[in-house]
């Protein structure tokens, strides 16, 4: 059995699972790949490795084991700790050049075993969350090229340097996997991003090898991959159905355990009897209720879903585990009355809160 604890103070009744509600950021779910080639740049620029792992409990040989996973709080230090001992240099922008299809693991190997580039743009706009840290990046085609939203995923603020930092990686990754994936009939046609140029703006055309422009709307790259619907060098459909298994796997533990998704509930929780709406959680979050809205659709959700998801859970661990009446739990999950939300049970479960009550109780 899972270990229970009590919600809070607002509604003492109702035990919780405590795996359910570990905070996002400290959830270990991502893969050590772009971590590794953080490290890897700078430690040929300075020799320094140690230094941008402070604050972390990982050590540098953790990064070789396919076990090992981190968190956004890992992230958030492995960045800031870079930023501030490669200050104004184009680190992130290397570190993103080291990154290759193989690197990814599993959903790198899905962009490298597509059929063609249509298949790649899918693979990338459904499973990047399982392969990449760092930004949401859906793909748009357009004839035998196409474009590219970078959002980053752990921060807002375009004046934030690792806002920055995130968007460059994600940046010089995306041109080098897509060369690898396509035998090099890739590459950038512009690049657009929403922060002033830095002083090292130069490096940008250099690496992504493009005009870049600054203090635009959004970050967006458009790109040319000739012959979409063309065969990719690497195409196996065998291995291609393998590796998108494992990867919806992984998304669908990701989607569970980690984003901006899993912050939303935490919050919902926490206020149980009196959710806030969107504009509420927006503001405990530190955001725009644009930018959640934007980041929640990123993560295949929205606000309504998740609010809809937690009272679900949260009827049936009262009904499980409490003996409150349906007047009492439709109060605490914020209906109007008990019949409304009688109404809702039986359109997520199939039964009436009784009936639901009963069969646990006959299953007991």
């Amino acid at each position: 059995m899972p270990v229970l604890k009590q919600l809070n103070e607002r509604d003492p009744v109702l035990p919780v699972m405590v795996d359910d509600f570990v905070p996002a950021s400290e959830r270990c779910v991502n893969f050590t790949h772009s971590i590794t080639a953080i490290i890897q740049q700078v430690e040929s620029q300075t020799g320094a490795v140690q230094k941008i792992l402070d604050g972390t409990d990982i050590e540098v040989s953790m990064l070789a084991r396919h076990t090992t996973r981190t968190s956004c709080q890992h992230l958030e230090k492995v960045v800031r700790n870079t930023l501030n001992l490669m200050q104004d240099t184009d680190v992130a922008l290397r570190a993103g050049r080291r990154m290759r299809v193989t690197s990814y693991g599993m959903y790198g190997y899905a962009l490298l075993s597509s059929a063609n580039f249509i298949d790649v743009s899918m693979v990338n706009n459904k499973y990047i969350l399982s392969g990449s840290p760092f930004c949401q990046a859906p793909m748009i085609l357009q004839g035998n090229g196409g474009y590219c939203t970078l959002t980053p995923r752990q921060w807002t603020d375009p004046a934030d340097m690792a806002y920055r930092f995130s968007v460059e990686f994600a940046l010089a990754a995306h041109l080098s996997v897509c060369r690898d994936v396509t035998g090099g009939r890739f590459g950038f046609s512009r690049v657009e991003l929403a922060y002033p140029r830095p002083v090292y703006g130069d490096a940008y055309e250099q690496v992504l090898e493009c005009p870049v422009s600054f203090d635009q709307e959004e970050n967006i790259y458009w790109f040319e991959a000739p012959g979409v619907q063309d065969p990719l060098p690497f195409a196996d459909a065998r291995t291609n159905a393998m590796v998108l298994e494992i990867c919806e796997k992984l998304l669908s533990e990701l989607n569970v355990s980690g984003g901006v998704a899993a912050d939303v509930r935490e919050l919902l929780v926490e206020y149980v009897g009196h959710f806030p709406d969107l504009e509420g959680v927006a503001a405990e979050l530190g955001m725009h209720p644009r930018a959640l809205r934007r980041r929640l659709t990123n993560e295949d959700t929205s606000f309504r879903e998740l609010l809809r998801d937690v009272r679900m859970r949260l009827a049936v661990e009262y009904l499980r585990k409490t003996e409150l009446t349906n007047e009492e739990i439709s109060c605490r999950l914020g209906y109007s009355d008990a019949a409304n939300f009688r109404h809702a049970f039986k359109r997520w479960t199939g039964c009436s809160p009784s009936e639901y009550r009963g069969m646990d109780s006959s299953d007991s």
